[in-house]
């Protein structure tokens, strides 16, 4: 689970971000048939990376889905990942099938990257595979005794959330007992999405106080993503970098955005604006 990427960042395969200068678009989707493995590794990042939304791209990117050459000595399949990410963030439909199917993929990454990118895409005839493989780690409406981590649970229970699948709430609640820190933050942010029950929200705002950054960073995530407006002082003043708050902030004011009716701004929102000046 710890090694699920940023929410945060959209960083290349090296971990740098890229400027995608050395690359144009024919050549990236060229480079998906590459013989080459490092060439299309990279080009599925990079089209992701720059959103492009070419129907050529989405083809080569759902092909890649299948790769059999692109494996490590463990069984996993790089290329796949990245295609799988790629696919949610260039917003074409046509890649749910696709994408449902990998989550049937033996490369726990790749069934990872394939719930987030279904989440990205919004389509709820993913809800049924997604609970699924949520189902792996339960007994019933319970948590199987010996917690399983075999699954994604925190992007299975973030795509679940998001996609306002209410059917699952007795499946989602048990996973807020998760021992893994992170599911349970998940379990908490879908619950809320769910439900709007602000008992979630507030146990991911005391969750801010954690001592671990990493926990907190994705703590501002998770209250970013489901816009908790009673969270915005703590995000503000939440032991992390400004960069990362602002970006939590700004989730919480397209939230207020989104759901004022008049085109004046509503106290939140001003409330939320003030407190990103502040960190500026």
């Amino acid at each position: 689970m710890n090694s699920s990427p940023q929410k945060f960042e959209d960083l290349s395969p090296t971990g740098n971000s890229g400027d995608g200068e050395s690359l144009t678009v024919e050549q990236a989707i060229a480079n998906l048939e590459s013989a080459d493995l490092g060439l299309r590794f990279y080009a599925a990042w990079w089209l992701g990376r720059f959103r492009i939304c070419e129907a050529t791209a989405v083809t080569g990117l759902i092909k890649a889905l299948e790769d059999e050459a692109d494996r490590t000595p463990e069984g996993g399949y790089p290329l796949r990942r990245n295609a799988a990410r790629a696919l949610g963030k260039l917003g074409d439909r046509q890649a749910v099938s696709p994408l449902i199917g990998c989550l049937d993929c033996s490369d726990f990454y790749v069934r990872e990257a394939a719930a987030q990118s279904l989440e990205m895409l919004g389509d709820p005839i993913c809800i049924p595979a997604l609970i699924e493989l949520l189902q792996v780690g339960l007994q019933g409406e319970q948590l199987i005794s010996q917690p399983d981590l075999s699954q994604p649970y925190e992007a299975i229970l973030e795509a679940l959330g998001a996609l306002k699948a209410t059917e699952c709430i007795p499946l989602v609640k048990p996973f807020l007992e998760h021992p893994i820190e992170l599911v349970q933050y998940a379990a908490a942010r879908a619950m809320y999405q769910l439900t709007q029950e602000p008992v979630y929200g507030e146990r991911l705002i005391k969750a801010l106080a954690g001592e671990k950054l990493q926990l907190r960073r994705a703590v501002l995530a998770d209250l970013g993503a489901i816009g908790y407006l009673p969270a915005a002082e703590a995000i503000a003043e939440t032991l992390a970098e400004n960069s990362l708050k602002l970006i939590s902030l700004k989730g919480l004011l397209e939230h207020q955005v989104k759901h004022t009716a008049t085109s004046t701004l509503s106290d939140g929102a001003i409330k939320v604006i003030n407190l990103m000046d502040s960190l500026l």
